[in-house]
């Protein structure tokens, strides 16, 4: 049974702490321990010292977006994440608005599950960051065809000529990857799948690799040899740039995001329920 919470906030969507306070406030009368990060204004969230070191579990208010930057920042605290949603949108960020009450009397009860769910790495320029959704490569100057060489374990699997590519695990399977025409795959799975953003042929196709598979993507020359800009995004959040030459090398990421599950809906309910 989980006894100790921190809420982590987005400002922009809670500014007065108004939803936070009220959520602290109902764990206390259930006998358990919150405390609010002391987070400064403005930012969606940054795990550091405003998180007590006996906390269980992180509660994060604001949108899948929040819940994707707090993944990223608390893969080291291992502990499970419980998303609220004050957006407008919420895929991994579950509990509503609406639902928060019965979700904390639910939490109280002890009657959720714990979902693990695998990262990827990127490491480019000495620089190493991770991702709970995805890693996309994307031109970051004029609109031109990318060439990009991926090799998988040191031999070369293919080469693309689209706009970028989108290297999602199987949580960010129904994202940006799914949007290109990439599979939809369980939640819990380990894979790496790869997906082109826009190829430029009919034959490239999304491919599915194991969790073990070590993934290099090179930046190719544009048109008549032109040197290209492009960056790699993590979860839509911290970008490093790249330029024709240099390689990001993409794995498995050791840490894994733990993800607290309040709905008892399996993955083929949902699945059924957004292809409509």
């Amino acid at each position: 049974m989980i006894e100790r919470f921190a809420l982590v906030v987005n400002r922009q969507k809670d500014p007065a702490l108004a939803v936070a306070g009220e959520i602290c406030k109902t764990l206390t009368a259930y006998g358990k321990k919150c405390t609010i990060a002391d987070l400064p204004d403005g930012e969606t969230v940054d795990v550091g010292d405003g998180i007590p070191e006996d906390t269980e579990c992180m509660i994060v208010l604001g949108g899948d977006g929040t819940l994707l930057q707090a993944a990223r920042n608390a893969r080291k605290l291992d502990i499970p994440l419980l998303g609220v949603n004050l957006g407008t949108l919420g895929y991994l960020a579950e509990v509503e608005q609406s639902g928060i009450k019965e979700a904390l009397r639910q939490l109280a009860d002890g009657r959720y599950t714990i979902e693990e769910r695998m990262m990827l790495s990127g490491r480019v320029n000495g620089r190493e960051e991770c991702a709970l959704n995805d890693i996309v490569i994307t031109r970051n100057g004029p609109l031109q065809v990318v060439r990009l060489t991926v090799r998988v374990d040191g031999q070369l699997l293919t080469e693309y000529q689209s706009d970028g590519i989108i290297l999602a695990t199987p949580t960010g399977s129904t994202g940006y990857s799914l949007s290109a025409g990439g599979p939809i795959v369980e939640p819990e799975a380990r894979t790496i799948l790869i997906t082109p953003v826009s190829p430029h042929t009919l034959t490239n196709r999304s491919i599915v690799l194991s969790p073990h598979a070590h993934v290099q993507v090179e930046i190719g020359e544009g048109k008549n040899g032109r040197k290209l800009t492009l960056e790699a995004s993590f979860d839509g959040g911290s970008r490093i740039p790249m330029e024709t030459g240099e390689v990001i090398d993409i794995a498995c990421a050791e840490a894994v995001t733990k993800i607290l599950r309040l709905k008892q809906v399996s993955f083929l309910e949902m699945v059924r329920h957004k292809l409509g």
